[in-house]
């Protein structure tokens, strides 16, 4: 029987789902974290080609130095870096040799990319550990030049471990396709 209501089409990747489902919640936590992660990487790129043209400037037309500079202008690398590190992780573009990927059938693939994402987590769960001891072994010391703790450094590393390990969790529970005709 036909109400008259239009249906919509399911979504891209898959069956259709509930938009109060696990996996549809999920997606938009993440998706929000991955926006609020682009906002921050172009604010810290941006930060840093500012601060090393400062340098430049401060250097070559005034004959001085900045102090900090060479330290920020590493700490936002290092930021931006490991900012970055998920969103690939997303879509699947980080190094990787798949010469005999290509010989196993696209179901056996799509199995191997989920046991692959989850062995990625437990190494993710490990980074996150050494990390979090590294970030409160350095917690105390300062910056040389700047009066902010060392551990800023590895407060990156585990964003980085936090945001990678959502994204292969999706990977893990949903497939290769779980980000629609977004995924490579």
């Amino acid at each position: 029987m036909n109400t008259g209501t239009p249906h919509a089409p399911p979504p891209a990747g898959g069956a259709p789902a509930d938009p109060g489902s696990l996996k549809q919640r999920l997606l938009a936590i993440t998706g929000a974290i991955d926006r609020i992660s682009a906002v921050m990487i172009m604010t810290t790129m941006a930060a840093m080609a500012a601060m090393v043209s400062l340098q430049v400037f401060w250097r070559y037309v005034l004959s001085s130095s900045i102090d900090s500079a060479d330290e920020l202008s590493r700490l936002f690398f290092i930021w931006a870096m490991f900012l970055a590190i998920p969103q690939g992780v997303k879509y699947s573009v980080h190094v990787g040799i798949d010469l005999f990927l290509y010989a196993f059938s696209p179901a056996m693939r799509e199995r191997l990319f989920r046991l692959v994402s989850a062995a990625g987590m437990i190494l993710m769960a490990a980074t996150f550990y050494a990390a979090w001891i590294a970030t409160a072994d350095k917690w105390q010391e300062l910056m040389p030049t700047l009066p902010i703790t060392a551990a800023v450094y590895y407060i990156s590393v585990l964003w980085c471990v936090g945001h990678s390990t959502l994204h292969l969790l999706i990977h893990t529970c949903y497939g290769s396709k779980a980000w629609g005709d977004l995924a490579l």
